[in-house]
């Protein structure tokens, strides 16, 4: 009779390690609190589902910063390559972008869940929705919140896949940290990652520039510089230029209470030509027009620039061209908390790596075994974090195989 295998979790990871240990011969079960599985994937794939990157796999590992060396065998073992091929064999190919993401040709989750749920159906494995685990009972069995009242499962192995605690509403709202740490399993503090940070605008730009995006723009912090855009929010500022430098402007604010982002409007212009352009005759223009036609800035950056000049006790439209150019290319913006987890894309902190074994197994817990954002590790947005999600689940996958067909001690 096969291995009954309990995953707890319906994302990438749970699916990923669900179809590894189905392909092993395990009679495999997956349980979710939601009514449907891969709420928090299908959300990611509303924008265009960014799967992976292309890039080389070294550079690819670094992106995860100190918790690369524990991610590393996970990855080499299931990489870019491989999440590829195993999207073609779902029938959804994928294209390269021009930024070296990767994306499904669909460029959506939608489409690859679906076929994905369709070839677990016809590999056996099975779904119990509604289903909230709640820990153990006193047999060692795992104990679920359902809406027909509780329910204890026994299982050969368990799978944990729960995820952080970003976009609860779909399901990840770290609950299980208090489960496992009641277990003495060390957790490092779920943080947001990927996020927004508070800037505290004045009323006249909030109102007026909420929402607006600041485009071709570049942000400096900590000896990093990262070009993309950003995003005015109506506390502050988030997007995929900010989520690049999150983690280090997090841990400054922690550290600190605020951390100075420096940002240039023009990053594509040097000194030289930003002066020079400065220097033309305004004419009867007024200071933003002269900006928009000069610099081709766009109305937000401008007043961004105002903002930044209030800020310094400054009036950038009575500054001398050389001052003016490096407040352009150098405008400073302070930064004074972090976005809430609610908001956040994803989630640093969780399971101490030195938890696990090179097996994906917590080692205070035999037969569980734990994968994706659930761990303590973080990454950029730009396909790092599903492939991620997707290796460990293989990895988990195949440590629990590996284990149960170890001898007996």
């Amino acid at each position: 009779m096969p291995n009954h295998i309990a995953i707890i979790g319906a994302g990438p990871a749970g699916l990923m390690a669900a179809e590894v240990l189905a392909e092993g011969g395990a009679a495999v079960t997956v349980y979710d609190a939601m009514p449907s599985p891969a709420r928090k994937f299908l959300m990611a794939g509303r924008g265009g589902l960014n799967l992976t990157h292309s890039e080389e796999l070294t550079t690819f590992l670094s992106r995860y910063r100190e918790a690369a060396p524990f991610l590393e065998a996970a990855i080499r073992a299931f990489p870019s390559e491989r999440l590829r091929a195993w999207c073609e064999t779902l029938g959804e190919k994928t294209f390269v972008g021009s930024s070296g993401r990767v994306f499904p040709e669909s460029f959506k989750a939608s489409p690859l869940l679906r076929a994905w749920l369709r070839h677990l159906d016809a590999q056996g494995v099975r779904f119990e929705l509604r289903h909230r685990w709640t820990g153990w009972d006193e047999l060692g069995r795992l104990q679920f919140e359902t809406p027909t009242g509780s329910r204890a499962v026994a299982a050969d192995a368990i799978v944990l896949a729960l995820g952080g605690a970003s976009w609860p509403r779909l399901g990840s709202d770290g609950a299980w940290t208090s489960i496992l740490a009641a277990r003495d399993v060390a957790i490092a503090p779920l943080r947001p990652a990927n996020c927004g940070f508070s800037a505290g605008w004045s009323d006249i730009f909030r109102e007026r520039f909420e929402g607006q995006p600041l485009k071709s723009i570049a942000l400096s912090f900590s000896g990093r510089t990262v070009r993309g855009e950003a995003i005015i929010t109506r506390e502050g500022i988030e997007g995929g230029a900010i989520y690049a430098l999150s983690a280090e402007l997090r841990e400054a604010i922690a550290s600190a209470g605020a951390a100075t982002l420096l940002i240039a409007l023009r990053p594509d212009l040097g000194t030289q030509e930003l002066v020079a352009r400065l220097k033309a005759p305004r004419g009867k223009q007024s200071f933003s027009n002269f900006l928009r036609k000069a610099l081709q800035l766009s109305p937000v950056a401008i007043g961004l620039l105002q903002e930044a000049g209030k800020a310094a006790g400054l009036s950038p439209s009575s500054l001398p061209p050389e001052q003016l150019a490096a407040l352009i290319n150098g405008l400073p913006l302070k930064l004074t908390g972090t976005a809430g987890l609610a908001r956040a894309i994803s989630t640093a902190g969780g399971i101490a790596l030195d938890e696990l074994d090179a097996a994906y197994m917590i080692k205070r817990l035999p037969g569980v075994f734990a994968c994706g954002e659930m761990l303590d590790w973080e990454a950029p947005t730009g396909g790092y974090l599903l492939q991620a999600s997707f290796a460990t689940g293989v990895a988990a996958g195949k440590g629990v195989l590996k284990w149960l067909r170890a001898p007996a001690p």
